[in-house]
């Protein structure tokens, strides 16, 4: 095992990404789509504005004067320039674009801290607990639900606890197969410490290039594939998590019947009960076969049970999206009116063509037309579909600038639920659009995530808003697609969390006596009330 005083490489340079992360809007400032593609993107939207939103100049914006400053024995950590303050004041949702883009940083925190140590962190917590100050945790800031962004009034000053510094693979277990890794390692690299090894965590959501390992822990990320280890969850060896009344570390186990886990009271918590500083994953090898294959079908139903089909069989292809005729169309694979179901599999030890054959054999089965499969290398179709997808959220902020209306949300389902969930929330969801904004819109569908009892269906809305009024108009539609959701029996989130924007549906969803445990465990934990107030509860309710 490696010695735990120094990381296993050396710390991975992170000053590409970081020094280019886009302010205002998603991902590197470099890959932003210029005015000129905007203009273009929004004519493919009718009704969509004539010119593009400008981006603000970080200069000329007005910032909330600073409220609070730090002890001098944490200065060295805090900073207030406008630049700090104003990229750590909202996530990444549409309606944190829009106002970004519209210059108002109203809930900026007074100041950013970038812990160096653990001991970094229990210090600010302890200052901000005696000092009436909220505290933020904060990953890389990717969050789409309010997760970072502090709404209330009650705290004298608030504080975005950037872990960045905390980046480091600190040990590597090569016989039990795990990594002891800090929290503010960002997934490219977190990989490339581990790499060398010929290991990987094989946790890749679209946010991976901008998100951290704290950060999918804390709010239960999913990962890129789409069956068997698809939650983060399920690859936690044990947490070490530091709160306000002292830290808290699991045993490193492979599984345990004794009580409650410790490690789920803080998986999914959000920042409100604790700062997750380190943790225990369990690796795997690197994958070295891969395959993939598309099959195209005419029935979005057909398709429906085919993937049902495949779920149920055992097979746990890495890959199983299906995209229903409107995604596929956005995505380019196709513009018949047909649904594509991509297909994926790998392995770090054996050829993976016999596997992929029983895939498409089922999905042939189910009515599928599957295109020759591509051995050694992903087919055109999977291949386009995953440089749409890596490319999606740069496409939302430039419709964000051209005031198209732009809203996406997963949820999962039983499968006997499947069928009825799509259709409605495609037919009322699309109503309340043409309420809303006074055209049809468009909501399309894909399946991100498949198991043997349900699916993770995933919907995009897109339509034109009325400039000016666009985080109002994204508000209602937000709040009409929570309330069917919960109408069906879905969740509210499959794997982005609750945040501030989803907790309406939270409410509805959680049970009554779980919530007062939860309630509990924050005035336990967390006393002062400082810990990312609003998140999965309301401050007062809290205290």
């Amino acid at each position: 095992m490696v010695d735990s005083t120094s990381p296993v490489t050396p710390p991975v340079s992170r000053s590409n990404s970081a020094r280019n992360r886009s302010w205002w809007g998603w991902g590197t400032a470099d890959k932003a789509l210029p005015d000129t593609e905007c203009t273009a993107l929004g004519g493919l939207v009718q009704g969509s504005a004539a010119t593009p939103l400008p981006v603000p100049d970080i200069s000329a914006l007005e910032l909330p004067k600073v409220r609070i400053e730090p002890p001098s024995a944490l200065a060295p950590l805090m900073s207030a320039a406008p630049r700090d303050r104003a990229s750590h004041t909202y996530g990444k949702a549409y309606r944190d674009v829009v106002r970004a883009l519209n210059g108002d940083l109203s809930a900026a925190p007074d100041q950013v801290a970038h812990p160096r140590t653990e001991q970094d962190v229990i210090d600010v917590l302890d200052w901000a607990a005696d000092a009436d100050v909220a505290v933020v945790p904060y990953g890389a800031g990717s969050s789409v639900v309010g997760g970072v962004e502090y709404r209330a009034d009650r705290h004298r000053g608030v504080v975005s606890l950037d872990l960045s510094s905390l980046g480091r693979v600190l040990e590597i277990d090569p016989v039990s197969r795990a990594a002891r890794i800090q929290a503010g390692a960002l997934g490219p690299d977190l990989e490339a410490q581990l790499r060398p090894h010929g290991l990987t965590l094989r946790h890749f959501p679209q946010s991976f290039e901008f998100s951290t390992l704290g950060g999918w822990l804390a709010t239960r990320a999913g990962g890129h594939y789409a069956t068997l280890y698809t939650h983060i969850d399920d690859l936690v060896e044990s947490l070490r998590v530091v709160t306000p009344v002292g830290v808290n570390e699991s045993l490193r186990l492979p599984g345990s019947g004794a009580g409650p886990s410790p490690d789920r009271m803080f998986l999914g918590s959000e920042g409100t009960l604790g700062v997750i500083t380190e943790a225990w994953m369990r690796l795997q090898d690197r994958p070295r076969h891969k395959a993939s294959a598309t099959v195209l079908f005419s029935d979005v139903h057909a398709a429906m049970n085919a993937v049902r089909a495949i779920a149920q069989a055992g097979l746990h292809p890495a890959n199983c999206r299906l995209l229903d005729p409107g995604e596929a169309a956005l995505a380019g694979v196709a513009r018949d009116g047909e649904s594509v179901l991509v297909l994926g599999v790998e392995s770090a030890h054996s050829p993976v063509g016999e596997r992929l054959a029983e895939l498409v054999t089922l999905a042939r089965d189910h009515g599928g037309s599957p295109a020759p499969a591509a051995t050694d290398a992903e087919d055109a179709a999977a291949g386009t579909w995953r440089s749409a997808f890596l490319r999606m959220p740069y496409l939302r902020d430039a419709l964000a600038r051209m005031s198209v209306i732009t809203e996406t949300f997963e949820t999962a389902c039983t499968w006997d639920r499947a069928p009825g969930l799509y259709e409605s929330v495609r037919r009322d969801l699309g109503d309340v659009v043409r309420e809303v904004t006074g055209t049809a819109g468009t909501v399309n569908c894909r399946f991100t995530h498949v198991y043997p009892d349900g699916p993770a269906p995933y919907f995009t809305v897109i339509a034109p808003g009325r400039r000016g009024e666009e985080v109002a108009m994204w508000d209602e539609i937000k709040a009409a697609a929570m309330q069917i959701l919960t109408d069906h029996g879905a969740t509210v989130t499959h794997h982005h969390a609750v945040g501030r924007d989803h907790r309406p549906g939270y409410d509805r969803q959680r049970p009554e006596p779980f919530a007062h445990a939860l309630r509990a465990m924050k005035q336990s934990l967390d006393p002062a009330g400082i810990l990312n107030p609003g998140v999965l509860f309301d401050p007062a309710v809290a205290d």
